[in-house]
């Protein structure tokens, strides 16, 4: 395995010092993008919000700073960014505002219609089948919530060699149930915003 590839396999499924470090450095390399989603006006103070990959933590710690009444779980495939993301957020775990499990987004353990938004920021590219797995996202979503995804444009391209389109990926949205699927991109930054409401 190439160095690149080992790195690649950090940043989809951080473990171990190398993990933890990794993670740290996506903290603030994202620092920009969950700026971006926390100035979108989408989430409303009480919604119950999920993070799915949520990494390092930091987008978790964001969004329970502006939610004052709500909940903000977080799920991770890697362990080792569940626990790095308790640590950031240890405060709000202990207290119960903050929940993070170790889960997938191909089998989200939540019932139907839990959450009023959905946010992806930098993962979706690194779902196995994001059909399936979009699926799943609407399953736990409430009717007229709202899933979001954030990523730079060019992991889009470099990860996925399906729905690398704003044209394709508005169509799987639509083919699974989303009424209404908005695109924006961020030119200078060369960033995507893509918020889907069920």
């Amino acid at each position: 395995m190439t160095i690149l590839q080992k790195l690649i396999e950090q940043a989809k499924q951080p473990s171990g010092l190398i993990g933890s470090v990794m993670l740290r450095i996506m903290n603030v390399a994202h620092r920009g993008m969950t700026n971006w989603l926390m100035h979108s006006g989408l989430m409303k103070d009480g919604d119950i919000v999920l993070d799915i990959g949520c990494g390092g933590g930091r987008t978790v710690q964001a969004l329970s700073n502006i939610n004052h009444r709500g909940k903000i779980h977080g799920i991770d495939i890697s362990e080792q960014a569940v626990n790095d993301t308790i640590k950031v957020n240890r405060y709000a775990v202990a207290n119960g505002k903050v929940i993070v499990s170790q889960a997938s987004v191909a089998t989200i353990p939540y019932p139907d219609a839990f959450f009023d938004l959905i946010t992806a920021c930098q993962t979706h590219y690194f779902w196995a089948d994001l059909a399936s797995d979009v699926q799943e996202v609407y399953r736990v979503l409430k009717h007229g919530g709202q899933f979001v995804i954030m990523s730079e444009i060019y992991k889009i391209n470099y990860h996925r060699k399906d729905y690398q389109t704003n044209g394709q990926l508005k169509q799987l949205l639509k083919n699974i149930g989303f009424q209404s699927i908005t695109i924006q991109e961020h030119a200078r930054k060369g960033w995507i915003s893509v918020i889907a409401t069920k």
